[in-house]
């Protein structure tokens, strides 16, 4: 039965990189008057996902203090230079039991809205799926929302990415949502923000 391992879908804001490509902390990079890794908190808060772990790594003290009052609670991956998997991970372990799903954001995809992270958990809810993701085109991509009951897959692997190879095991049974292909985008190198506000919404 839907839902029966839980009552709550909780978020994971993975926010620890080093934004190597962006050459700063991308996560403070401001847009729509707020720091990325705050406006999406504040999107997963919205979306009605509780709680909202943010997993910070570099500069986690700035990150930490753009964080201040938003609808979250901050865990610190210290081994934020090695496999992405680790943040997750952290995420992960930090649900409180009676999350039964939990939603995996990023905040540098910036299209991503609230009703976006609202359909996974509304189509999680009508199925037994262990999995629903989203599809931009070809690609499959966050947020993704995972079942409890693959949490510990999950946490068995390591590597890069947000499961990609829990979510190939089992797409067969996932549930996929279908955005445009133009969501997709995110936030990498300095002329991927420029490109953004020239341009209007």
């Amino acid at each position: 039965m839907p839902g029966a391992e839980g009552e709550r879908t909780g978020g994971i804001v993975l926010a620890a990189g080093s934004s190597t490509r962006m050459g700063r902390n991308k996560m403070l990079l401001e847009l729509d008057g707020e720091p990325l890794v705050r406006r999406a908190v504040n999107m997963a808060a919205a979306a009605g996902l509780t709680p909202v772990i943010c997993v910070v790594g570099f500069e986690a003290d700035r990150v930490r203090d753009a964080l201040d009052g938003a609808p979250c609670q901050v865990v610190v991956n210290p081994d934020y230079m090695g496999p992405s998997s680790r943040s997750f991970h952290a995420g992960l372990r930090a649900l409180p039991a009676d999350v039964g799903t939990a939603v995996v954001i990023l905040p540098d995809m910036v299209h991503v809205t609230a009703d976006m992270v609202r359909a996974l958990v509304a189509s999680s809810a009508a199925t037994a799926a262990p999995l629903v993701v989203s599809r931009y085109g070809e690609i499959t991509a966050p947020p993704i929302l995972f079942r409890r009951s693959l949490f510990p897959e999950l946490i068995a692997w390591e590597g890069e990415g947000c499961g990609k190879p829990v979510v190939k095991a089992h797409a067969h049974e996932a549930v996929q949502l279908d955005w445009p292909e133009r969501m997709l985008h995110d936030l990498d190198r300095p002329e991927d923000l420029e490109r953004l506000q020239a341009v209007p919404e």
